[in-house]
């Protein structure tokens, strides 16, 4: 693969960086999961007028706000599927939801994204198969965009996501 991605174990709330991706729903309100701890780290009043402002976001695309008291500069949030919920597309919209992302990312001349494993808490796609999706759209993505600067720091937050998150960059 690309050798613009490392996996870690840790917690993306600390990432010091461009961007984290935030796993969304599609009316952009902090809700369960990471994504309502993300709201939480940057200031929930904050976040949520800019989100508003933004209004809505199509599942499988990606919006990006300040990150506010976060330490990465920027949230993107990218609209996860919901696992059964969209008659067999989860997959498709998986892999635009890293493509998206990092789109956003190199359009605001980004450095640095950290994903944590999308759709694989709340939204219930299994880890493995969410693991397999993400790195492969990654790789797909480099693949396109050969001329990509951009780091991935893909974030596993428990030893047990990590082994996922390593198995599934091993075999793409």
């Amino acid at each position: 693969m690309n050798q613009h991605i490392k996996i870690i174990q840790g917690d993306i709330l600390d990432f010091n960086g461009d961007s984290i991706v935030n796993p969304a729903n599609i009316a952009l309100k902090g809700g369960g999961g990471l994504c309502g701890q993300i709201f939480e780290a940057a200031g929930d009043d904050e976040l949520t007028k800019a989100c508003t402002e933004i209004n809505y976001c199509e599942f499988g695309d990606a919006v990006v706000t300040s990150g506010f008291k976060l330490p990465a500069k920027y949230i993107i949030h990218t609209a996860t599927p919901i696992y059964g919920d969209h008659h067999g597309a989860e997959t498709d919209i998986l892999k635009s939801c890293y493509w998206e992302s990092l789109r956003r990312a190199e359009e605001l001349n980004m450095k640095s994204i950290a994903f944590p494993l999308l759709s694989a808490g709340i939204h219930r796609y299994p880890k493995n198969e969410a693991a397999s999706v993400a790195f492969e759209a990654i790789k797909e993505y480099f693949d396109d965009n050969p001329k990509s600067e951009i780091e991935v720091i893909f974030y596993a937050y428990t030893d047990s996501d990590k082994v996922i998150c390593d198995t599934a960059y091993s075999q793409t």
